[in-house]
């Protein structure tokens, strides 16, 4: 049996301290993505490691969920697979970026109006609207450090997201919590404060998809480490409260970032926030 990397290594450390785990509670332990955590997980189970990765359910409840589902025609299966690729780095202990498809949903077709109404702005943008409708309150998308953007969840949670601070270079954080920079390399600490001022719960991990834009386009993805001296960011925030947390970025030493973006999906989306970083 191949040993395995370094990530999948503290996988394995967070999993055999308990013995038995959620994926997404291992995943957040270790500030990684849930699917790309699950995704090590199987794959080392079939590696002749002691391990096994399930799924549990309630049997009943869940056949009742689909035979509504099917009732009322909202229920089309999974979305097709596709790659899944992980890239790894140096000995910094840290996994690169990951891109994970989704597959298209074609929306069932309306029929149009007899009689057209007046609208402005774009299709599917904020300002597609009926004239006898009033318009939307303007939201902000974008900012500096220290604003705070305001955006929805997908499960319908109004959250306003502070920038608060960009430690750029933070490779004294980094090495004083025990890890090692490759040569060339540099570490970025971004903190973010999220606050639910609905009466939704958010209940998905703040900086899932918060990620860094270089001056060349490119976007870096978080690191899955965490510093005892700034804390990451826990799962979900309750309504009426405010959540903070610190996310790590690692990148090549020359690498100027120009931006911050927070997303709700890996893809942006209209609810993407952007924070101008000035040198």
């Amino acid at each position: 049996m191949v040993a395995p990397d370094p990530v999948d290594a503290r996988l394995l450390a967070v999993l055999a301290e308990s013995g038995r785990a959620a994926v997404h509670e291992i995943a957040q332990r270790l500030g990684m993505d849930p699917r790309e955590a699950a995704m090590r997980l199987i794959t080392l189970s079939g590696s002749g490691l002691p391990l096994l990765v399930g799924v549990e359910c309630d049997p009943n409840g869940l056949r009742r969920a689909l035979a509504n589902a099917a009732a009322y025609g909202s229920y089309t299966g999974p979305p097709p697979s596709g790659p899944y690729s992980v890239h790894q780095s140096g000995p910094h202990h840290v996994s690169g970026p990951h891109q994970v498809p989704y597959g298209p949903q074609n929306p069932a077709s309306q029929p149009f109006p007899a009689q057209p109404q007046a609208t402005w702005g774009p299709p599917q943008s904020a300002g597609w609207v009926r004239a006898d409708q009033p318009q939307p309150r303007p939201v902000s998308r974008t900012g500096k450090i220290g604003s705070a953007l305001e955006a929805e969840s997908l499960e319908g949670a109004q959250l306003s997201i502070q920038l608060v601070e960009v430690v750029d270079p933070a490779d004294f954080l980094f090495t004083a919590a025990g890890y090692k920079l490759a040569e060339g390399e540099r570490a970025v600490v971004v903190h973010t404060e999220v606050m639910n001022t609905s009466q939704v719960p958010y209940t998905s991990l703040p900086d899932m998809y918060l990620v860094l834009v270089t001056k060349t386009g490119e976007t870096v993805t978080k690191a899955p480490v965490s510093l005892s001296s700034r804390p990451a960011h826990k799962l979900g925030v309750q309504p009426g409260e405010t959540a903070g947390g610190h996310t790590v970025f690692v990148l090549p030493d020359t690498t100027d970032v120009i931006q911050v973006r927070w997303s709700v999906r890996p893809e942006v989306d209209l609810n993407t926030l952007v924070w101008t970083v000035e040198d």
